[in-house]
């Protein structure tokens, strides 16, 4: 039997945006979901993989983030202690609210903590 798969529609370059602080998560969680993403034939972006060297990362990263489907943002202790990790939220969540899916992970932190972090 055939396993089910993600497809990228036509609109869409990615099935799955990855949005991290990478000193938290890169070489563990982050890195380990994408492999699993990648083994499983889901498209996925991630910055270090996608972004070329020399290319301008912000109208990089927001042309990718609008050629997504779905963005799982893995909210760590420094996420929200990063103004380019807050800017790339903003970007996400105002493609979210046209229909793409939003899947939040909170990695080794309490959602309470996450939260505040947030609001502040």
């Amino acid at each position: 039997m055939a396993q089910p798969s993600l497809s990228v529609s036509s609109s869409f370059t990615y099935d799955v945006f990855l949005s991290f602080r990478g000193i938290d998560t890169r070489n563990n969680f982050t890195g380990n979901l994408y492999n699993s993403l990648d083994q499983n034939c889901i498209h996925t972006f991630i910055d270090e993989e996608e972004i070329q060297k020399g290319v301008q990362i912000i109208p990089a990263l927001l042309q990718a983030i609008q050629q997504s489907r779905i963005f799982i943002v893995i909210f760590s202790k420094n996420y929200a202690s990063s103004t380019f990790c807050l800017n790339e939220l903003v970007m996400i969540l105002d493609c979210s609210n046209t229909g793409h899916l939003f899947l939040p992970v909170f990695y080794n932190v309490g959602i309470e903590r996450a939260l505040i972090q947030l609001k502040s």
